[in-house]
């Protein structure tokens, strides 16, 4: 298909694939490497493709089921959520890696493989096997993620990403069974993340910013006044809590959540450093 790009990085390790909005780095270890490389690449080339032809229902709230495979991973990671207001596309980029992973885990014997779809990321981790990624934000640094961890997937959200986001956080990280999991929860952690009606916050309608944006008429953050240290407690507890409500639904693991140069985490603190399950 005209306009995907494969091509190795300079360390001539990590395969980079490229198609339209969406970016993956690739990189397996195993006997079956080779094979796994090829296998995504080959997997790689109907994917924008697949997302193309249902991209209304992406953009919805509610409709019918999802036909495509990769669809119905984004359909099946938001869902647990609603009756809050998410659409699909709040699944989209671990979907993507999910879907990639699989295919290279079906083609050839794996001891470790990532896709990193733009900072969101599915794993795949035989025994004895550990990943070691970096965590935006806060103090964490890196987290190391072992195989006996029920964690596959990692994602990022907030206002300085991607996409556009309700809520405030400079960036919230998840860690959950599978990356798309991970990336519709990190997106409705990061809108609870709020000081609603707070003059300091600069909000747009989404469709202002972009005509087709499944979040339709609803404000986006735009700009964010300095908080106080308070504001910036407020906000963070607000989003905490809706995150511990995740986890203890089973929908996340761990998550950090930061605003401000203050960050909360919650969930295991062998995944994600802290003193406490949850500490401020």
């Amino acid at each position: 298909m005209r306009g995907i790009q494969t091509a190795f990085l300079p360390d001539g390790r990590r395969l980079h694939l490229h198609h339209g909005p969406i970016d993956l780095i690739i990189d397996a270890e195993g006997p079956g490497r080779a094979a796994a490389l090829r296998a995504a690449a080959t997997r790689f080339e109907t994917v924008l493709e697949e997302l193309v032809a249902e991209l209304p229902l992406l953009r919805a709230p509610t409709g019918p089921q999802p036909e495509g495979a990769i669809v119905k991973r984004m359909h099946a990671a938001t869902q647990p959520f609603r009756p809050a207001f998410i659409t699909p596309m709040a699944a989209v980029a671990g979907a993507v890696a999910d879907t990639i992973l699989a295919a290279m885990t079906g083609a050839g014997d794996l001891t470790r493989a990532y896709v990193n779809n733009g900072g969101d990321i599915a794993l795949h981790l035989a025994r004895g096997q550990s990943f070691t990624a970096a965590i935006a934000g806060g103090t964490a640094g890196r987290s190391t993620i072992p195989a006996d961890s029920p964690t596959r997937g990692i994602a990022t959200s907030g206002r300085h990403g991607r996409s556009h986001s309700l809520g405030i956080a400079d960036s919230v990280t998840v860690l959950a069974a599978t990356a798309a999991q991970a990336d519709a929860a990190a997106t409705l952690i990061a809108n609870a993340v709020d000081l609603p009606g707070n003059p300091k916050i600069t909000r747009t309608p989404a469709q202002d910013l972009s005509p087709d944006s499944d979040l339709g008429d609803r404000p986006v953050t735009t700009a964010v006044a300095p908080l106080t240290a308070g504001e910036t407690d407020c906000a963070l507890s607000t989003g905490l809590a809706f995150a511990e409500s995740c986890r203890a639904r089973g929908l996340i693991h761990a998550a950090l959540l930061t605003l401000a140069g203050q960050s909360r985490t919650c969930g295991m603190p062998d995944l994600i450093p802290s003193k406490d399950p949850c500490h401020a």
